[in-house]
């Protein structure tokens, strides 16, 4: 059991898919559902309930569902993925827009659908710069 507080810390990376895997066609499947955790206001994801940990994402995409799902699209099409699959969907798919990095976390491998959220510069995947130069 961890101490009340301590996070393990995770290793985020950019890797290459797996031979054989089409990530344009894992891509056309995925779908952002959203997270009450990472909100401050009614959203398509519901009514807020933010975490004390969570980082909060832009208002200005608490209604714009399209458009964050096409994010992650473009984030899976280019292979900004780490490497583990879950139900033959990338468990993270990160984007970066305006010189922010929005990470996508898997949350229902069977259907592909995904939360996320900004990330502190220093949270940064390496191997994204050479996706997103």
């Amino acid at each position: 059991m961890r101490a009340p507080g301590h996070k393990r810390r995770r290793y985020r990376r950019v890797v290459s898919p797996v031979a054989g895997v089409d990530l344009s066609e894992i891509a056309e499947r995925v779908s952002y559902v959203g997270s009450a955790e990472h909100k401050d206001m009614p959203s398509f994801a519901g009514q807020p309930r933010p975490r004390v940990d969570a980082s909060i994402c832009p208002r200005r995409l608490s209604r714009d569902q399209e458009r964050v799902t096409q994010w992650l699209k473009t984030a899976i099409r280019s292979g900004a993925t780490g490497e583990e699959l879950q139900g033959g969907f990338p468990k993270y798919a990160w984007y970066k827009e305006e010189g922010v990095v929005y990470e996508a976390r898997l949350v229902n491998p069977g259907l592909g659908e995904y939360k996320g959220f900004p990330l502190n510069a220093t949270e940064w995947p390496d191997g994204l710069d050479s996706i997103y130069e």
